[in-house]
């Protein structure tokens, strides 16, 4: 490969070379072409001056004998008459940008002893350098003497004017002139032949061009992982240390072997496991489908080694959050058959360059299929299809008392069956009582949601505590957390379940607020059990306990620890040198005690401790935009339903439908399904890098990034 490189830059180096010689000669010639035509003009009358270019030529260049009878004495000096004048002339061609300032420098070179003509050339000259075509106008001066001649010589050098010879002689002017075109065509001809040699050089290094790049990125990385390796001398072999998963081990020692036997190496390999005391990187193994999942999660912090993955459970928490703020079967329906094209296109998709927001959609194009079976089923709930409720599971459980009865009111509505099987009963729909209703479900449904995903996170923060073995995270943080939390709204959540069985009219709001200001008061009318109140005492108090149980006993526990080990350890260096339980030197224990610093744990933990209660508030109240965003979306798509489509089929004007039908497409898709459904994806983002991970994932650690030309193709990409 690297003599065909070799050859093949030799070759381009070589035509390049030649075409700038042969565009520069063809330049020149071009002009000097331009200077032929141009300057006979000034040269003759005006009355015998002609209009084209071998024929203008000709025409100027007269040879009549009565000519030179009533030609002027310049004129007779360029016919070769002899006159009794020394004026001369000088012709040339300049850009045209130039031709002002060079003509006023011609004018105070020879204090105005000179007549300077001009006239635009007819083509772009072609700088062959830069490839830009410049505008040129060729010129001819008239002066007298050779001191003005030698001015006017270094003038043109100065402003990088090309001069060219003009015989004198009409007939050498015509064979000067036909020489040029003969030798211009010749040159285009040459011109055109080196071209397509080049561009065929280059169509062949273009075919190789991809498969050469990526040979050279593999060697590069290649010698750039060895320049990480150490070399023992005394062995002669490379050394180097990485990471490397369990799994794979014996995958690596057979390929290592198989180099060895590829390579006729005289050395073998030796590959075991070394002790070590860094974090190791973390590495999980995703597919198509869990990939976008794992990357929602990494955006937030990269999982610390062995600590648990909430993309487990983001899978299907965070689709359902999302179709809870997005529940319409119709909008759902919608965006499963974007992520199905998405789906069906994978193959042709995968292999093309996308635009940044078309490649974020298209890697998370199976978050997009299971949001919209979630937004489906929750529509469904909701009893929504573009705002519009249906049927769908049976006869509504409400009818009309009497005659007088109308659909928009709840007024003459009695039930007379049982509830509907599934989801809103679609009676509610337009009754003065609709939106009290959806917002006492959505809301109650909100903090249910909210308090089970937080519990969830806690629970999982014990796993963790139990995976490393730290107890003292599970009875002094896990174990508090569980009962501040549950004591107080885990309380609530038990009292909308029992409301909701009983259909009881107490009110919740008035139960949690007396329940801090007045706890020993009787709930009366609120009562919603047996033993309420009593049980709401012993819950204040075991929330009020379970603060300083958090706070306090940790700091001080670890402060002992550290104060017995450092006891022990110094008792073990008076009398030898022997490593520690752990494989840690005692010299360094004893850093390590001089290291612990009680004040600034005591205050981790109480900015740990305040944390976690006053977000357990704050936390709860927001999952409440659960039920905000789902009451926004219901009801900016009833005024666009009913304010645009159904008042626009009010009219009997077809137009009129048409223009309605539009805009209510319009608005669907670009702010129901595009502002809507960003907007929900961004409120279940938040709900899960704050509200539910914040309880459990620490997410400082870092990704394992093998050796992988595939991987190395890929951020190059």
């Amino acid at each position: 490969m690297k003599i065909r490189l070799a050859e093949h830059e030799n070759e381009l180096i070589e035509t390049n070379s030649n075409s700038e010689k042969l565009q520069q000669t063809y330049n020149e010639l071009l002009e000097f072409k331009m200077v032929l035509q141009k300057a006979g003009a000034f040269l003759v009358p005006e009355k015998s001056s002609a209009v084209a270019e071998e024929t203008e030529l000709d025409e100027n260049i007269h040879s009549s004998d009565d000519y030179v009878d009533t030609a002027s004495l310049l004129e007779q000096e360029m016919r070769g008459t002899p006159v009794q004048s020394g004026v001369r002339c000088m012709c040339g061609i300049i850009c045209k940008s130039k031709a002002l300032k060079f003509e006023r420098m011609l004018f105070r070179a020879t204090r105005g002893n000179l007549l300077f003509n001009q006239a635009p050339a007819d083509v772009y000259i072609t700088d062959p350098t830069t490839s830009e075509t410049v505008e040129k106008t060729v010129f001819v001066v008239f002066f007298s003497g050779e001191q003005a001649r030698m001015k006017i010589l270094k003038i043109c050098e100065a402003f990088g004017a090309n001069c060219y010879p003009v015989p004198e002689e009409i007939n050498k002017q015509r064979q000067i002139y036909k020489e040029v075109s003969s030798r211009l065509g010749e040159l285009e001809a040459t011109l055109d032949a080196g071209i397509r040699h080049r561009n065929k050089a280059l169509a062949d290094v273009g075919f190789h061009l991809t498969r050469w790049m990526n040979l050279v990125r593999r060697e590069k990385a290649v010698y750039d992982t060895l320049n990480m390796l150490n070399f023992d001398v005394t062995k002669k072999c490379l050394v180097g240390e990485g990471w490397c998963p369990i799994s794979a081990r014996s995958q690596i020692q057979e390929a290592l072997q198989r180099a060895t036997f590829h390579s006729n190496s005289q050395v073998g390999i030796i590959f075991h496991a070394m002790d070590t005391v860094e974090s190791p990187p973390t590495y999980f193994k995703t597919n198509r489908f869990t990939n976008a999942f794992q990357e929602i999660v990494d955006a937030y912090g990269v999982a610390r080694y062995q600590e648990a993955n909430p993309a487990i459970y983001t899978a299907v928490t965070f689709p359902f959050l999302f179709a809870v703020m997005f529940g319409d079967w119709g909008h759902g329906i919608c965006l499963l058959m974007l992520a199905l094209l998405l789906i069906a296109r994978e193959g042709k998709l995968s292999s093309q360059r996308l635009g940044s927001f078309m490649e974020m959609l298209f890697g998370g194009r199976y978050v997009v299929l299971l949001m919209a079976v979630f937004s489906i089923y929750c529509g469904l709930i909701y009893n929504e299809f573009f705002s519009v409720p249906f049927h769908i599971f049976g006869q509504s459980a409400y009818k009309c008392s009497d005659a007088t009865c109308s659909d928009s009111s709840t007024t003459g509505l009695v039930k007379f069956r049982d509830p509907y099987p599934f989801g809103v009963d679609p009676s509610w729909r337009g009754s003065r009582t609709e939106l009290p209703f959806l917002n006492s479900l959505k809301m109650k449904m909100s903090i249910l949601l909210g308090v089970v995903q937080m519990n969830l996170g806690i629970i999982l923060s014990y796993f963790n505590a139990r995976f490393f073995r730290n107890s003292l995270d599970i009875r002094f943080q896990v174990l508090p957390q569980i009962i501040f939390l549950n004591s107080l709204f885990g309380y609530l959540s038990l009292l909308i379940i029992i409301k909701w069985c009983t259909g009881s009219r107490a009110d919740l709001y008035h139960v949690m607020i007396y329940m801090f200001l007045s706890p020993f008061e009787n709930l009366g009318e609120n009562e919603l059990f047996w033993g309420q109140r009593p049980l709401q005492i012993l819950l204040l108090l075991l929330a009020v306990v379970a603060v300083p149980w958090m706070l306090f006993p940790k700091p001080f526990i670890l402060r002992k620890l550290h104060s017995e080990r450092f006891q022990g350890r110094t008792y073990g260096i008076l009398h030898s040198t022997e490593m520690d339980l752990d494989g840690e030197p005692d010299s360094a224990r004893q850093h390590h005690h001089e290291d612990f610093n009680f004040s600034e744990i005591f205050v981790h933990q109480l900015i740990h401790s305040i944390e976690f209660v006053l977000g357990s508030v704050s936390n709860t109240a927001s999952y409440l935009r659960l039920w905000a965003l789902s009451l926004a979306h219901s009801e900016l798509s009833t005024v666009f339903y009913e304010k645009v489509l159904l008042l626009a089929w009010g009219y009997n004007n077809l137009l009129i439908r048409l223009v309605g039908l539009a805009v209510f497409a319009f608005a669907t898709a670009f702010i129901l399904l595009m502002m809507e459904t960003l907007s929900a994806f961004l409120h279940a983002l938040r709900l899960h890098w704050v509200e539910f991970q914040n309880k459990f994932y620490l997410g400082d650690g870092y990704k394992f990034r093998p050796f992988s030309f595939a991987i190395l193709t890929d951020e190059d990409d």
